[in-house]
């Protein structure tokens, strides 16, 4: 994340963003709502971690003006969105934020997902927010789409054979989704994700919000051809995909 993400981006070169709207998995409201204030606190949204966690810093400025772009286009789409001027920006958006830009230099909106969970409505948001990356705007997804069940991390069960071999059935066919050209294909196949074989181990009924912020991502890229890479972590394989 310290090295890919930022060359991804152009941090550092002429082509960095000139904001970046974050979709973040720990924000969940019933319409999508944008972080709209020229400077957010940070909300520390996590308990029983030693001290130095909640004296982070990330002190990037928020962008009305961009949030207001985020406001335009989605409203114009029939989503309903709202604007938040007061929420802190929550640990999807400064831990992340701190390995890949510890500068803080790039204006950050934060967007929220929706509790419907519905992969159709965050695929349409996603579609809304693309005319922001011909205009100088990363849309980046925070989150873990490949896994993110802690029961199953913590208790060391991602060594059981049975569940690899599912993990990795899932993890190849979500790569295959999302890597498609079509986007209308793409976005199509995304509805049925969680009839998908391991999909309910990657994501627990209730916990799907890891998975959410990929979807949006995977409709903001249009008909380009998306790419990954993985990661291992606490035994399982973690991908992450981005569109250039």
């Amino acid at each position: 994340m310290t090295t890919k993400v930022p060359s991804l981006l152009g941090l550092g070169t002429p082509s960095a963003p000139r904001a970046i709207v974050l979709i973040t998995a720990h924000w969940s409201e019933r319409r999508p709502t944008i972080s709209n204030g020229k400077k957010h606190k940070l909300y520390y949204d996590y308990g029983g971690f030693p001290p130095e966690t909640y004296k982070l810093k990330y002190d990037a400025p928020g962008s009305p003006e961009v949030a207001a772009e985020v406001y335009s286009l989605l409203e114009k789409a029939g989503l309903q969105p709202e604007m938040d001027e007061e929420r802190g920006w929550d640990h999807g958006v400064f831990v992340p934020m701190l390995l890949i830009n510890p500068k803080a230099d790039i204006p950050i909106v934060q967007l929220s997902v929706l509790s419907s969970d519905s992969p159709a409505q965050h695929y349409a948001m996603g579609r809304a927010l693309a005319p922001l990356r011909d205009s100088g705007v990363a849309i980046v997804g925070s989150g873990m789409p490949t896994f993110h069940n802690l029961r199953l991390m913590f208790s060391g069960a991602t060594s059981d054979g049975g569940v690899q071999r599912r993990n990795k059935e899932w993890s190849d066919r979500l790569t295959a989704t999302v890597t498609k050209e079509d986007g209308v294909e793409r976005g199509r196949l995304l509805e049925g994700w969680r009839e998908w074989v391991g999909a309910k181990e990657a994501h627990p009924q209730g916990g799907v919000e890891h998975f959410l912020p990929l979807v949006v991502c995977a409709g903001a890229a249009g008909d380009g051809k998306g790419e990954g890479y993985g990661d291992e972590l606490m035994g399982s394989k973690h991908y992450t995909y981005y569109w250039k």
